[in-house]
């Protein structure tokens, strides 16, 4: 499976441009199907979800032109039912898509079969099926009744009168019916049987409709005609709003980390209801500012985040944001009357309280909502994202929790937003790497901590962890064979660097772990798979606020390969023999100058040699030959480096 590892972050704070709305994109592209007359279309999602909808139009006989790369396209309407009366239609997971084609194709007097991805036919459709059939329309459920996939045969459709349609498990539905029915040429009205949510959407399609020419009547959210005698007809122009629901994880970035962070393409105008996200935030305590075109949000003046109950049936796909919000809050936070989250993408509560649950949260789980107590701290964790791209993008702000996080399937989000991660990129700050790597007896370890102390940041002698699990676990009666115990402790090492010195469990351990048995111990741990998978996350916890100096071999290639500046700290051999030769003099040891030279010489050779990972300076990383060269001033080269680069300096 493919994954996105993302460092933990800093903070939050820039501007983004926002993708054009899904909802509103397939609206758009239906109703200039539909409609008499060429519609000129800008600012069009470049996403799946309308890619499925432009190759269905194809398919039933629309022409359109147009390109990805400067989102604009062209669509010649056909003034009524579609022209193609048969076709075979593909549409994914693209809800938006399959629902209102449905309608449509029910009254162009044609045979269609309708399918999707497998989780497409787990999604219902039976409501919408039901109403059309109301109409005299002709569908059968080719596999489970109620769901896709679908055919939609020719049928004798009775004019006007009243269709009822349930209006509590999807608002899709009630859109589907309300902008294929101009197709009947009668007046029809359509009753909403139980609460209809998510009526933020419906308002979307009822403007939409009017910029066509078609004006819906309203009486409350439950009863609606559809006038007969009308036709669609373009509006000449269109200009697509940025996605309100995408703008909702930059806000919450800006809310959690720091900001400002601006989200452009959307504002206090927007026909979408999903800008409300902005109104829920303010009242979890950010500074949220709007305009004509754009949003912005902050942290909290003081503190946390402010914990919550509110009923969010009014912002479903942007209410998935604040239950990751909630990590930040301080307190239970309750999200309710989110019960279409069960037949969406994939079924969300329980998506969403499963991946809660693993960086940390409790989460209790109901029919239509969760309640999330945030973890004291939140733990790494690999999220899954059940092939849906909401669960990806809300995710990513967890990194703001100064926790790394692993997105398995990242590429889900090309579903409404594929440069989503690019564009968060752009606004986050990652917790900042120095890595410095060399041979041995280079100094690397005395420069690296001696860098640490300066800049008040972290430090990571990667050297000593395999000691240091031999170490443990001979403390612990753990024998040196018992891979998944080694494992574990590996995992949760409590291991510290500070001052030169080697903690574990806060106790000074660095003479204990270069024992001839210790070092004995190194290298069976060392061979053993899992060990070193799990030191391989456990280095990268180290990655904290305010930054971390890593010393040691491939922390800048394999472990930290976006590190802010690296090193390649070395010296001659000669140099580091003599070096390393002053140092067990000084400790009462014997030493022989020819005996250490030789043996240096040869373990830079082995691990030049190596086929993973030889020792070698990255094309990225800065030479720094001690040769001539004291600490102080090896100190004081990588600070000005660090300076150079914006990192910062203390003091």
């Amino acid at each position: 499976m493919e994954f996105l590892d993302l460092p933990p972050m800093l903070g939050a704070a820039g501007s983004v441009r926002l993708p054009g709305s899904k909802s509103i994109s397939n609206r758009v592209l239906l109703l200039a199907a539909l409609a008499e007359g060429e519609t000129d279309i800008r600012d069009l999602l470049a996403s799946d979800d309308v890619e499925r909808m432009l190759e269905a139009l194809s398919a039933l006989g629309i022409e359109w032109s147009g390109a990805e790369e400067a989102n604009r396209y062209r669509v010649r309407g056909v003034g009524g039912p579609f022209p193609v009366k048969r076709a075979e239609l593909f549409l994914g997971n693209a809800g938006t898509a399959f629902r209102p084609l449905t309608a449509a194709l029910a009254l162009s007097a044609g045979e269609y079969r309708l399918s999707g991805v497998p989780r497409m036919h787990e999604r219902p459709i039976g409501d919408l099926v039901d109403a059309l059939r109301q109409l005299g329309a002709d569908i059968s459920c080719l596999g489970n009744e109620g769901y896709p996939p679908l055919l939609v045969r020719p049928a004798s459709l009775r004019a006007g009168g009243v269709v009822r349609v349930r209006g509590d498990v999807s608002s899709q539905f009630l859109t589907a019916l309300l902008m294929a029915l101009p197709l009947s040429g009668v007046e029809t009205t359509v009753e909403v049987v139980g609460e209809l949510i998510s009526r933020p959407y419906i308002a979307i399609t009822l403007e939409l409709m009017a910029r066509f020419g078609v004006r819906v009547e309203r009486e409350d959210w439950s009863r609606f005609v559809v006038p007969g005698g009308v036709r669609y007809r373009s509006p000449g122009t269109v200009f697509v709003e940025g996605d309100a629901s995408s703008a909702s994880y930059f806000l919450a970035a800006g809310a959690i980390g720091g900001g400002p962070v601006r989200v452009e393409g959307v504002g206090v105008n927007s026909i979408q209801g999903d800008v409300r996200f902005a109104e829920a935030l303010a009242q979890l305590g950010a500074r949220v500012a709007m305009g004509d075109n754009w949003i912005e949000a902050r942290a909290p003046a003081e503190g946390r985040l402010k914990a919550f109950d509110l009923d969010l049936n009014h912002i479903p796909d942007a209410a998935m944001t604040l239950a990751v919000a909630a990590l930040f809050a301080d307190g239970p936070c309750r999200l309710r009357n989110i019960a279409s989250w069960r037949v969406k993408e994939t079924d969300r509560i329980a998506a969403m309280a499963t991946e809660l649950r693993k960086v940390g949260a409790e989460v209790e789980e109901g029919a239509d909502y969760l309640r999330v107590t945030p973890p004291p701290r939140l733990c790494p964790a690999a999220i899954d994202t059940y092939d849906d791209h909401r669960m990806a993008m809300c995710f990513s702000l967890v990194s703001l929790g100064g926790c790394r996080v692993r997105i398995n399937d990242p590429k889900c989000v090309n579903k409404t937003f594929p440069g989503y991660f690019r564009a968060f990129a752009q606004v986050v700050r990652p917790v900042p790497v120095i890595a410095i790597d060399g041979p041995s007896a280079s100094g690397k370890g005395t420069v690296a901590a001696e860098v640490a102390a300066a800049l008040g940041w972290h430090h990571l002698d990667s050297g000593s962890l395999y000691r240091l699990v031999a170490h443990a676990a001979t403390r612990a009666g753990i024998a040196l064979g018992d891979e998944p115990r080694l494992a574990a402790l590996a995992a949760c090492l409590p291991a510290r660097f500070e001052g030169g010195r080697i903690l574990l469990d806060g106790e000074d351990v660095g003479d204990a772990i270069r024992s001839e048995a210790c070092s004995a111990g190194a290298s069976k741990v060392a061979v053993l798979p899992a060990v070193r998978a799990a030191l391989f996350d456990r280095q990268r916890d180290y990655r904290a606020a305010p930054g971390l100096v890593a010393e040691g071999r491939d922390m800048g290639s394999v472990i930290f390969p976006d590190s802010a500046l690296k090193i390649f700290l070395t010296a001659s051999a000669e140099a580091r023999a003599e070096r390393r030769y002053k140092q067990l003099i000084e400790k009462g040891l014997a030493a022989s100058m020819i005996d250490l030279l030789q043996d240096l010489r040869e373990r830079d050779a082995r691990d030049a040699a190596r086929t993973v990972a030889p020792l070698q300076q990255l094309p990225d990383a800065v030479l720094l030959d001690t040769t001539s060269m004291g600490v102080a001033q090896a100190v004081a080269f990588v600070l000005d480096l660090a300076r150079e680069r914006g990192l910062e300096i203390r003091g």
